[in-house]
């Protein structure tokens, strides 16, 4: 046993792989990976015994690390252990927080998103992973819950002391349900009884978080290749990327299963060009983002035949993580994927999160037509789900569903203006205008007989398409679920 520093107590001994030495600074930790040699070592007693050897991380390009020590609900914490994750998606990271030497948390991170989780004690038990549908309610000790994902999971690898540690590459089931509340309730089945973790979003800025990676000591370098399809030099920029277009040729490249392999692409021809480029960096909401991607969607409402079309930035901020810049008829909009699972009506028609109502404006299926840039899902040009948009005022919440994850978004519509000022693009803020715009500014410039006479337009215009047709399509809200297959920085 020794002391440190800050005469907290730990234990230490020599790796039974390399004779260096492992510490031990939670009593929680039972196990641990050697800094010096990657072998998993396992506490017994006063002594270490050598389990095997732990795959090396994943280059990341996360500015958490281990020792960065920081407050929630202000108490200290300190991270001490890493999980990485793969699942048919992509991967995941999970950091071990040890908060009082007693007990340990989990600092979720999800392409920067994070999410604080403690351990929770489940009233009941957890029923099996297949009696999870994805959408289906359930309650677990008076909390009613959506289920938000359910993947089959594998550890990767493992960096620091850890509580627990599942077997190497073993499946096993994960599931996420989530709350109106802003919850998210994490099962872990690699146990029996499986493990519960229940936690909330947070703000890497709320943390108060010191010993932060050095970005002036850190290598500014992604990880690059050839194009599969034409060979030029494609660069890989965050560490859990899924999917990147190359720039020569448009291609778009599946990265889930690394980029040492034999890469599936798929080409795109008619590029759609974004009226914002991929890269630009511009201030929005007191936060500097860089434009990393960029999609093309179109949607068509059941039982219509009138298709509508709508772009969606994909925004990248170092702490504040992802957020979405849409560009749809009715005007813009930033939102980002909601950590909790709002409430909708059985009929669809009103949806509420965080006490606050929403009513449908639109039901629609989706799909993906053209992309470009980075995603930290995995995209493909005819990508589908079925998405709800709601609005309560300018406040905007959308979901998006496919087979195995139900997103929910959430922000809030932007001025046209503000959107090209952000990204200097002053020059061309005619050709951000939206439909929104216009009663707005036009108004004030009208007569009351224009106006009146507009209205009688109007009211003659709405008869006649009264008869053709019943559809209530034919726009988008700048709302929408975005991103399509992101958990907002819960346990996946």
């Amino acid at each position: 046993m020794a002391t440190d520093s800050s005469q907290q107590r730990y234990y230490r001994a020599p790796c039974p792989g390399c004779g260096a030495p492992v510490e031990f600074r939670s009593a929680q930790s039972t196990h641990a990976v050697c800094p010096y040699c990657q072998s998993t070592v396992v506490r017994q007693g006063e002594t270490l015994a050598r389990t095997g050897k732990m795959a090396e991380l994943f280059d990341d390009f996360s500015p958490l690390q281990l020792f960065a020590a920081g407050r929630i609900q202000d108490q200290p914490f300190t991270l001490v252990g890493r999980l990485q994750y793969s699942y048919e998606g992509g991967r995941w990271t999970e950091w071990i927080a040890a908060l009082d030497g007693e007990r340990t948390g989990i600092l979720s991170e999800d392409n920067g998103a994070f999410v604080f989780s403690l351990p929770h004690q489940l009233q009941r038990e957890a029923p099996d992973p297949a009696e999870l549908r994805v959408g289906a309610t359930t309650a677990f000790n008076g909390q009613s819950y959506t289920v938000a994902s359910n993947e089959q999971v594998r550890l990767v690898s493992a960096q620091g002391e850890l509580p627990r540690l599942p077997e190497l590459g073993r499946p096993f089931a994960v599931v996420e349900l989530r709350s109106d509340q802003g919850l998210v309730l994490s099962l872990d089945y690699d146990t029996r009884p499986p493990g519960a973790y229940l936690g909330r979003s947070v703000q890497l800025e709320d943390l108060q978080l010191t010993g932060l990676r050095d970005e002036s000591a850190k290598e500014e370098k992604g990880r690059s290749f050839n194009c599969p399809n034409c060979g030029s030099p494609v660069t890989v920029n965050f560490a859990e990327s899924k999917s990147i277009t190359c720039r020569a040729c448009n291609s778009i490249i599946d990265l889930t299963q690394g980029i040492g392999g034999e890469l599936r692409h798929a080409e795109q021809h008619e590029p759609v060009q974004p009226l914002i480029p991929v890269g630009t960096t511009g201030q929005l909401q007191g936060a500097q983002w860089q434009v990393v991607g960029f999609q093309h969607r179109m949607g068509v409402a059941p039982g219509d035949d009138e298709h509508f079309g709508w772009n969606e930035y994909l925004l990248y901020n170092k702490k504040r993580g992802f957020s979405f810049l849409v560009d749809a008829e009715d005007g813009w909009s930033l939102v980002k994927p909601t950590t909790g699972a709002p409430t909708m009506a059985e009929s669809g028609s009103r949806a509420t999160y965080l006490g606050k109502v929403y009513q449908q404006q639109y039901a629609y299926n989706a799909e993906t037509t053209y992309v470009a840039g980075e995603f930290y899902w995995q995209v493909e040009r005819g990508q589908k789900s079925f998405n709800r948009d709601f609005a309560s005022g300018t406040a905007l919440l959308s979901m998006e569903r496919s087979a195995n994850e139900l997103t929910w978004s959430s922000g809030s519509k932007i001025d046209s203006a503000a959107v090209a000022a952000a990204f200097k693009l002053d020059g061309k803020k005619d050709m951000f205008k939206r439909g929104d715009a216009l009663p707005v500014s036009a108004a004030g410039k009208l007569g009351c007989g224009t106006i009146i006479l507009i209205i009688v337009v109007i009211i003659i215009l709405l008869i006649i398409l009264s008869t053709c047709t019943s559809s209530s399509g034919g726009s988008r809200s700048s709302g929408g679920s975005y991103g399509g297959y992101s958990s907002g920085g819960g346990h996946k």
